[in-house]
């Protein structure tokens, strides 16, 4: 089920909208830019849990750095 979300806009932007709407799907447009900017925020999220993750990590086993290359080399 789907919600409305109701987007106040200044006057003059709404008349801009407007000339350009037989081009442009407001509606698609801002509901895709709100997709994007969650999808940014979680990726904010997640490198910040990742980050504090190694803070607490006391140290990485010695070849771990070689290993992961060597790995992602022969992956390939």
């Amino acid at each position: 089920m789907a919600k409305i979300v109701a987007v106040k806009v200044p006057d003059k932007l709404k008349e801009e909208m407007n000339k350009l709407k037989d081009r442009v799907k407001w509606p698609d447009e801002l509901r895709h830019f709100i997709e994007q900017r969650i999808k940014e925020e979680e990726a904010k999220d997640n490198l910040r849990d990742v980050i504090e993750l190694l803070k607490s990590t006391k140290e990485v086993p010695k070849g771990f750095a070689s290993s992961s290359v060597r790995e992602d080399r022969d992956s390939r």
